[in-house]
């Protein structure tokens, strides 16, 4: 067992309940969340035509949840400690709750923001807590299998949110997308208060005084990184004034709060647990998993419905069986991973992930609704091989009391890795179709024997159809859509082979870990 500064051990605690009912009770909560967040993406149009607003402004009502969210995950291990764990997960999850309703029930753009930054302040401590409280249940070798059910609400509830959010948004209203949040949250605290105990070191800690600077600095800081994240590509990036100032204040702000934590005695957020390597090196993948996850999860959908003509529904549909994937690689996952090397694992789930990302950057517009299913089932599965190793892997000698102060940065640094890569991928299809429609049109000039027998074939085929003296100009359209099409496919191709690359670059960086003796939480000898 390592030394910490905080000392402490990794028994389980469980307080006579069964350990599996624990991680039901705070999977529940987990889920509720990344569902919520998930499923706001597929209302948002929907929300502004309800709210009269443009979809620009509607694009805060994800903005302000992420940055309250953002601000909350790092810092809910002094929450925790200070009101009491169990209390603190169960109050948030009422304000979680109780916001969605007004969410669902918001009359005007600046209520529903409002309700969402409070929605967002109650959201952010549920997944860092309740890692805490499911990897302090189990003992370090039944750890997997707990964090494989654990992982089965993060993985399969971005993929199921598109489909229900469409579901409800289309056969009901967008507001039934957030009231589904109510019947979900109420049953989670019940079982919370039956089920969930907080352990000694808890009910009897210390708690040092609240770090206002910290939280200051961490407020600043993640705020600027999620507008800028946001908005970016809409203003051009670098060229805008109001965006250059903002990185300012990000980058100043981030480094003060970075050099205020590793000094202060006591602050908001720990960061020197990052002087575990085997923690620093999990963050490090869990932030490059977040960047090339997230990517193909908000790129995959929009390659159905932009270039194929697909509806929000039937995208969602097409992406879903990534969830069943997930599905089934979980009880396989969760069996093998305490009896096998966790890096040789995580090694097989990127490169699976990458080989898939690459039979994604094969595509063409004439794909059919079937084509892309095997890759997109297998990269559910790949999916398991990475979350749960790189979860029990990092936190493989950290002591229990570490746990919670852990698992706020732990969360934090994907969440952020998938914000970046979200924003690049919007920005990499933006400019790398403009790049490509250029090219294309540099190697076809207008008066090229091929493009010339192009437009006289589409001339005498829409004169047959439409006015012959419109028919000249309907074909120019027409011939100028389809490279439009052409451009933006090879910018998706683009993203998907990018993301490929990301993947690969992982199985480097995860040799890094420590090795960990499967189902100990112990390290061995470095490599």
């Amino acid at each position: 067992m390592p030394d910490s500064e905080f000392g402490g051990s990794q028994t389980a605690q469980t307080f006579g309940v069964n350990p599996w009912l624990i991680a039901v009770s705070v999977m529940l909560a987990t889920f509720m969340e990344v569902l919520d967040t998930a499923i706001a993406t597929v209302a948002l149009p929907y929300i502004a035509g309800s709210l009269s607003a443009s979809t620009d402004e509607a694009t805060w009502v994800l903005t302000s949840y992420l940055v309250a969210n953002a601000v909350i995950l790092p810092a809910s291990s002094w929450f925790s400690l200070r009101f009491g764990r169990k209390r603190f997960l169960i109050i948030c999850v009422i304000i979680f709750t109780v916001s969605s309703f007004f969410v669902g029930a918001a009359p005007s753009l600046g209520f529903i923001l409002l309700a969402r930054i409070v929605q967002g302040a109650g959201g952010g401590a549920l997944q860092p807590i309740s890692q805490s409280i499911l990897l302090e249940s189990f003992p370090p070798a039944k750890r997997g299998a707990a964090m494989a059910f654990f992982a089965f609400g993060i993985v399969v509830a971005p993929v199921v949110g598109p489909t229900l959010g469409g579901w409800l948004t289309d056969s009901f209203s967008w507001r039934y997308a957030f009231y589904i949040n109510i019947p979900v949250g109420m049953l989670a605290v019940f079982m919370l208060n039956r089920f969930v105990h907080d352990p000694t070191y808890i009910s009897k800690a210390k708690v040092a005084p609240f770090d206002n600077l910290g939280f200051g600095l961490l407020a600043v800081w993640t705020g600027c990184l999620q507008i800028v994240l946001d908005k970016g590509q809409e203003d051009d990036w670098f060229s805008a004034d109001w965006i250059r100032w903002a990185v300012f204040f990000l980058a100043v702000a981030l480094i003060w709060f970075i050099v205020h934590s590793w000094k202060k005695k006591h602050p908001l957020v720990n960061l020197r647990v990052l002087k575990d390597r085997n923690f620093a090196v999990g963050c490090t993948l869990m932030f490059m998993l977040g960047t090339a996850l997230y990517s193909t999860i908000t790129v995959l959908p929009l390659f159905y419905q932009e270039l194929l003509g697909y509806t929000a529904f039937s995208a969602g549909l097409m992406v879903g069986p990534r969830g069943i994937g997930s599905i089934l690689g979980m009880p396989l996952i969760g069996y093998i991973n305490d009896k096998v090397d966790s890096r040789i694992l995580l090694s097989i789930g990127f490169v699976t992930f990458g080989v898939c990302s690459v039979a994604f950057g094969n595509v063409n517009l004439d794909i059919g609704p079937w084509t892309l299913m095997a890759p997109i089932v297998i990269t559910g599965a790949a999916m398991s091989f990475v979350f749960v190793p790189i979860t029990t892997q990092a936190y493989s000698m950290l002591a229990n009391e570490q746990i919670g102060n852990a698992s706020g940065i732990f969360n934090l640094v994907r969440n952020i890795g998938g914000g970046i890569g979200i924003s690049l991928a919007q920005t990499l299809i933006t400019r790398r179709s403009a790049t490509h429609r250029t090219q294309i049109a540099a190697s076809a000039p207008q008066g090229g024997y091929w493009l010339q027998q192009r437009l006289d074939m589409l001339t005498r085929y829409l004169s047959h159809h439409t006015n012959p003296a419109n028919a000249a100009g309907a074909a120019e359209a027409l011939l100028n859509s389809q490279l439009s099409a052409q451009a933006r496919l090879w910018a998706f191709i683009d993203v998907f082979r990018w993301t490929a690359l990301l993947a690969f670059a992982c199985v480097a960086v995860v040799w890094l870990f420590r090795k960990v003796s499967p189902g100990r939480g112990h390290a061995v000898a470095a490599h």
